[in-house]
């Protein structure tokens, strides 16, 4: 295909936004919780947002803390930051109030957005912190609010739409999301006002053929640099509508949204796609809408795409982004969908596959994979180091392995600090928890480096089973035999340890390192 152009040197997202979908006053932009919002008032709301914050002594370029459930509420709080020139800094709603005095203190927000709801958790935070706000507003209090606090539906009544938008560069800091945290402490990653751009421009049409006639129901949340393309850039690009939902993505809640709303385009994640297969109130394909599916955060294990594609007669368009590329630039295809592959390089990004000392590595071989695209992030805010680490120049180093086969599609073979070297050869963990997954007693697997008595890594699984699949030994003995039968003998767990849940981030990677530190601290007891 041929690349869009770029946006205009002077571009502001917010705008782009609200110029795309000027003919669509009328036309229903989001259905949350609380009802609908359509693009027109959509507009106004956004406008009125960036008024009210200017009003309070906002300044170009400040940051904000937007703390808030998926909601309406949410995307006017961002856009309307945008549309002022002022620096959205949207986090993850399922943190302590630790992570949040230092994403306030890191990130210096002179505000905060914030749902009623999750009020407590922040001043809590606030309260740990020497970094002073200068202005909360709470999205939907319903009591009396902090001394001092604004509601936020009666600032924006308050306030006449802003006229204009600031005339921000499409190279210009537009917002920051924090990195997930699969791998230690979250990183402020600074996303700019053409990022959300590309990214719409070179997966939303040309991958997912995403259209005005869509409706969009995205699990992953909005704070999540996945989900904020699935529920804001990509449908607010062509016009779609979108559903929203506050609460947790579990099986009954993401079923209750298909049924009701029918949605036509669905984006989740690994562990949620088997989990909703795991449910015994699983809707029957008839009772949906769906015609394509989306997923990433994870690789997607081939049975359950396959199961999943059976069940409901749509394909699941399996990829991989990162916050530091904001969105997928490796990915399936509608038609072209290899269940247990990544697929190919997304049009307008290049990929590469290198050993550990720089040069490309063969077909069939692992390699650590890098990105070249337009979308990249321009830094981590204050941390260098890492910086320069994962953005070299032109390309963004991953932290993922992978390898490429002969036609050209990538397999994903696990995070380069997760992967293990057991007799001396590499193992991918997530290579035997796509094969434990296959078993039908187990429903998630994650598997660790241990040291054994001579000091010699072996590797652990971690297994949570599907109700009604009691543990114990036989099953452990099972499950070692079933990994034997279809990988190399040096790749089967030596131990199995079965628990009731894996320690994942909030989008639904599994956290190794958790496990990891957990064996550490049992082995010096």
């Amino acid at each position: 295909m041929s690349l869009p152009a770029p946006p205009r040197p002077q571009f502001n997202f917010a705008q782009h936004l609200i110029d795309l979908n000027a003919g669509r006053a009328g036309k229903t932009a989001y259905i949350d919780d609380h009802g609908s919002l359509s693009y027109g008032a959509l507009a106004e709301r956004i406008r009125c947002m960036a008024a009210a914050l200017r009003a309070l002594g906002l300044k170009r370029e400040e940051r904000v803390l937007l703390l808030m459930h998926d909601c309406s509420d949410w995307p006017v709080s961002f856009l309307g930051s945008l549309y002022a020139g002022i620096v959205p800094v949207a986090v993850n709603t399922l943190l302590t109030a630790d992570d949040y005095a230092y994403m306030l203190e890191h990130s210096r927000a002179q505000a905060a957005l914030v749902s009623a709801a999750l009020l407590p958790t922040l001043q809590a935070a606030m309260q740990q912190t020497p970094h002073e706000l200068k202005q909360l507003i709470v999205a939907r209090p319903t009591t009396g609010l902090p001394a001092g606090a604004h509601g936020l539906e009666a600032l924006l009544a308050a306030h006449q739409p802003l006229a204009t938008s600031a005339p921000t560069l499409a190279d210009e800091p537009a917002f920051w999301l924090y990195s997930s945290g699969s791998t230690g402490r979250p990183k402020g990653t600074v996303h700019t006002h053409a990022n959300p751009y590309w990214t719409a421009e070179l997966y939303a049409r040309p991958v997912l053929g995403m259209s005005e006639n869509d409706t969009v129901f995205s699990a992953a949340k909005l704070f999540f640099a996945y989900g904020l393309g699935n529920a804001l850039s990509f449908p607010l690009s062509v016009g779609a509508s979108v559903v929203l939902m506050a609460e947790r993505p579990t099986p009954d809640a993401c079923f209750k949204r298909l049924i009701e709303h029918r949605p036509t385009v669905f984006c989740g994640a690994p562990t949620g796609y088997a989990g909703m297969l795991a449910s015994p109130a699983l809707p029957a394909r008839s009772q949906v809408g769906l015609r394509l599916c989306s997923s990433a955060g994870e690789a997607l294990p081939q049975e359950i795409g396959e199961r999943f594609t059976a069940h409901f007669g749509c394909e699941i368009i399996d990829g991989i982004g990162s916050t530091e590329m904001l969105h997928i630039f490796l990915s399936n295809r509608p038609g072209d969908v290899r269940y247990g592959t990544t697929g190919r390089p997304v049009e307008g990004y290049e990929i590469e596959l290198r050993s550990e000392d720089g040069q490309a590595v063969a077909d069939g071989e692992i390699g650590d994979l890098y990105i070249r695209g337009p979308s990249a992030a321009l830094m981590y805010w204050n941390n260098r180091d890492k910086s320069r680490d994962t953005f070299q120049g032109g390309w963004t180093k991953s932290g993922d392995k992978y390898s490429r086969d002969t036609n050209g599609y990538y397999t994903y073979a696990g995070r380069s600090d997760d992967m293990l070297k057991v007799s001396g050869q590499y193992v991918s963990p997530f290579e035997v928890e796509a094969t434990l997954v296959q078993h039908p007693s187990v429903l998630e697997a994650a598997v660790i480096g241990v040291a054994d008595a001579e000091g010699l890594t072996k590797t652990k699984a971690f297994v949570v089973l599907k109700p009604g699949h009691p543990a114990g030994a036989s099953l452990e003995a099972e499950l070692k035999a079933f990994i034997k039968s279809r990988l190399a003998p040096h790749k089967y767990p030596r131990a199995i340890e079965f628990v009731d849940e894996l320690p994942k981030t909030a989008t639904g990677k599994i956290q190794r390192f958790r496990l990891r530190e957990r064996e550490q601290a049992g082995a010096a007891a």
